[in-house]
């Protein structure tokens, strides 16, 4: 992990398009804002690690899932 250390006001950059603000300061918690491409998305990690868990299970197959398909082909066959 690289460690920096910026003023309020003071900017960092990642890569070539991406500027990250601290704004502020209050107590424990730190106020940043985020210059990114329209076409960036930005999660919380929380989120993030929700949608990455929910995508794992989403891909995830069993042989029952493929029964079940099969069952419902052969009654729309029907």
């Amino acid at each position: 992990m690289l460690i920096l250390t910026r003023r309020p006001g003071e900017s960092l950059y990642v890569g070539e398009n991406i500027r990250i603000t601290i704004l502020g300061m209050q107590g424990k918690q730190v106020k940043i804002g985020l210059d990114v491409p329209d076409d960036a998305t930005v999660y919380r990690e929380e989120v993030y690690k929700r949608v990455i868990e929910e995508n794992r299970r989403a891909l995830a197959t069993s042989n029952e899932d493929f029964m079940v398909a099969a069952e419902l082909w052969h009654e729309t066959k029907k």
